[in-house]
């Protein structure tokens, strides 16, 4: 049995932008906030990945043009399912959503192309700044939440290696692929 790696394709939150919304950010979010060092937009979850399909996906992200690099703005928290019954919140993306979509988009379509199965919901914009194991109403946090002021730079696209933790999950870089 050949090993596997946990991977995903993600677009990193530089540090500077990173400490510029822990400032703008409520102090006590609700559930477990996630780890500023691991905080990026995923483009595409991938899971359990044998050694051959991570290179075939290495092979076509590399000879991927996913178009120049751009600014993304964030615009406010949100809530998935919803704020009634949240199990996670995030951090929406404002400007530049249309060039993320795009990219998400190539990703998707090279995943499918080395024989992951396609995704099963849409892609959305969105930073993932804690999770609830419980469903919970955050409907009075998002209610007075100020939006956020915050823009960062979109300049590669990674491939994550995924390793769970006890208390969170460490994430190392497979390979970066510059946009241009």
């Amino acid at each position: 049995m050949s090993e596997t790696e946990r991977l995903f394709i993600g677009v990193p939150v530089d540090e500077s932008t990173r400490s510029t919304l822990m400032r703008q950010l409520p102090r006590n979010l609700p559930g477990k906030p996630s780890l500023p060092e691991n905080w990026h937009f995923t483009l595409r979850f991938l899971g359990s990945t044998e050694a051959q399909r991570r290179d075939a996906l290495i092979e076509r992200l590399a000879s991927t043009r996913f178009g120049s690099s751009f600014h993304l703005s964030f615009d406010r928290l949100g809530a998935f399912p919803n704020s009634g019954r949240a199990r996670v919140l995030w951090v929406g993306a404002g400007a530049g959503h249309a060039l993320l979509e795009s990219v998400a988009q190539k990703v998707e379509e090279i995943a499918r192309s080395v024989g992951f199965e396609a995704e099963k919901k849409p892609f959305k914009a969105h930073l993932t700044i804690s999770r609830m194991k419980e469903p919970q109403s955050v409907s009075d946090l998002l209610a007075h939440a100020r939006p956020v002021q915050a823009t960062m730079p979109v300049e590669e696209v990674i491939l994550y290696r995924s390793q769970p933790g006890r208390a969170h999950s460490q994430y190392s870089v497979v390979m970066a692929f510059p946009l241009k």
